[in-house]
């Protein structure tokens, strides 16, 4: 072991106080633990535009009370070096030790002079975002792991605007961050902070507030059939409380909620990996709904901010891809949109490079405009802002990212599975009185715009030795550029490292054309209208391979998909 990561192992020994983290740690001690010390010392936990994400535990490459100290501190710094005097707006969801350190970034905050909104309970990922606007707050942050197993928890930071910071803050943030002590940080009793009035609880005016911004989207005259069923999980999270209210207020009263996984627990008793696209996730959701037989099964992750569905189409269970259901609510909005009498080429939709390319099939028929821009929704946001400062808000259409997250409305600057869920039911209601379920009316789609199909090779990387890896295998797509893949013809490639120009279909096309931030992904264009893009992770040790095919029909664009996925995976050994 190197002396810095010694030295650092040598600083925790001394200072760690925290019982169960003084346990563990006496436990790594152990010469036959070299291997699990070294691996939670070699780095620091990496902060980036997403915050903080990692398994909890002891170590500067974990998740902890001295690394949450030490970040806030970071974040601290940062706001009172830019506001005169800073407010933040804080959240957190199920995962577990979420409170602990929600009452240490408190403290953190206030003990910097910081003054701290924060939700009494847990509350979902866009109910923080939507704070930061309402409380017209310096920043925001949400304690969450997303989707992630029981063993993480994360701490993601929010700009003033709702939106997750830029590369410029986080690099900032992050500096500061390297200069602190993580145990010479100061942190105010929590209830301390309450009676100077440092710490606030947020008010239920905010929540309420939240919901009608939400029903402000909702179909005018929107009225569910007679006995219209929905099953609903929350997968043990947080959206039982709002998507439950919202469904009710939108005249849904027939909800069942799947019982073993309505409470929060942040240990996810009943499925290993809380993420709704994966039918493991919906195993008891299925149960419930095999008793009820609902027109539609919903389930959001633990910080509610994707949505996974499940259709009942032909006696079985279908599940909708994130790109479906993102291509569906598109065409479904642009409909209503056009019964409103509004212009479709007045239009803007937004999504990321990642995600289907189905929707520029739709943007090139219907005449709205789609833009593309890197992954993560803070980019989507971005979109939005710019169109409100041209005083265009409202051709906002909606946003969507491949991985189940979506936002209608400029309520938020995140994705938002409380709003995705009142339009899936009620899109769901609308199809439902054409005779149609939600899969064959996508099915449709396919037929007219020809099966975007789409897949994704996932290569995990974990350790020193991993993060290594994933280096060398996006510096060969690089320096050695492919000539072809799966047998399919490179007819293009795109590096983002370099920036690119932001892609755009369709549309007025009003505003000047726009340059994407550097980012570390490689785009290679196949014949035939195939593609496959090569992107690191940026909260999990994995190279990812986005497959993109296009067939005339399903049995075709799932060939091509098996066949660039074998080569993907060969590539990412």
């Amino acid at each position: 072991m190197d002396a810095r990561i010694q030295a650092a192992v040598n600083l925790w020994n001394a200072h760690v106080q925290d019982a169960d983290l003084r346990s563990e740690f006496d436990g790594l001690l152990a010469p036959e633990k070299v291997d699990a010390l070294y691996d939670a010392f070699y780095r620091n936990l990496a902060f980036g535009t997403a915050g903080l994400r990692g398994v909890l535990g002891v170590g500067t490459n974990r998740m902890n009370v001295y690394v949450v100290a030490q970040a806030t501190q970071g974040v601290a710094d940062y706001l009172n070096a830019h506001y005169d005097h800073p407010t933040l707006a804080l959240a957190r969801d199920s995962r577990n030790k979420g409170e602990d350190f929600q009452r240490v970034v408190a403290g953190v905050l206030a003990a910097n002079g910081i003054k701290v909104f924060v939700y009494p309970r847990i509350e979902p990922v866009p109910t923080l975002s939507f704070a930061v606007r309402y409380l017209h707050t310096s920043a925001g942050i949400v304690l969450t792991a997303s989707h992630n197993p029981a063993v993480y928890n994360g701490y993601k930071v929010y700009n003033d605007n709702g939106g997750q910071i830029t590369d410029e803050a986080a690099a900032e943030i992050s500096a500061n961050i390297e200069r602190v002590d993580p145990f010479e940080v100061n942190v105010m009793d929590f209830d301390e902070g309450l009676k100077q009035g440092l710490i606030e609880w947020t008010s239920e005016e905010v929540l309420d507030s939240f919901i009608a911004a939400i029903k402000r989207v909702s179909v005018p005259g929107f009225k569910a059939a007679d006995g219209y069923k929905v099953v609903y999980t929350p997968l043990n999270g947080t959206g039982m409380e709002l998507v439950t209210r919202i469904l009710k207020e939108i005249g849904v009263n027939d909800v069942s909620v799947v019982p073993e996984q309505a409470m929060p627990d942040g240990n996810f008793p009943t499925c290993t990996y809380p993420n709704p696209e994966f039918r493991e996730a919906l195993e008891l959701a299925l149960r419930l709904a095999d008793e009820v037989k609902p027109n539609l099964l919903v389930a959001t992750d633990p910080d509610a901010d994707r949505m996974g569905t499940a259709i009942p189409h032909a006696g079985d269970y279908v599940l909708l891809s994130g790109n479906e259901m993102g291509v569906l609510l598109l065409d479904w909005l642009l409909t209503m949109a056009e019964e409103r009498g509004e212009k479709l080429n007045e239009k803007v939709a937004v999504s990321t490079i990642v995600s289907s390319a189905m929707p520029d099939a739709l943007a090139r028929a219907r005449g709205f405009e789609m833009r593309r821009v890197l992954t993560g929704f803070k980019y989507i946001g971005d979109q939005i802002d710019q169109l409100k400062a041209e005083g265009e808000e409202n051709r906002f259409l909606m946003g969507f990212e491949e991985s189940y997250g979506y936002l209608v409305g400029t309520h938020a600057r995140d994705k938002d599975a409380i709003v995705a869920t009142m339009l899936c039911v009620e899109m769901a209601s609308y199809y439902a009185a054409k005779g149609m379920d939600l899969y064959e009316a996508m099915d449709a789609l396919y037929q007219r715009y020809g099966y975007y199909l789409n897949g994704v090779v996932n290569a995990a990387f974990p350790g020193a030795a991993g993060a290594e890896r994933m280096g060398e295998i996006m510096s060969n797509l690089r320096e050695t550029p492919l000539e072809e893949l799966g047998g399919y013809k490179v007819v293009g490639v795109t590096d983002y490292a370099a920036g690119a120009q932001m892609p755009r279909v369709s549309g007025l096309q009003k505003e000047a054309p726009q340059t994407l931030p550097a980012s570390n992904v490689i785009e290679y264009r196949l014949a035939g209208d195939h593609k496959v893009i090569f992107r690191p992770s940026g909260t999990e040790p994995k190279v990812k391979a986005y497959l993109f095919t296009l067939g005339k029909t399903r049995e075709e664009a799932e060939s091509h998909l098996r066949v660039l996925g074998d080569a993907a995976e060969k590539l990412l050994k």
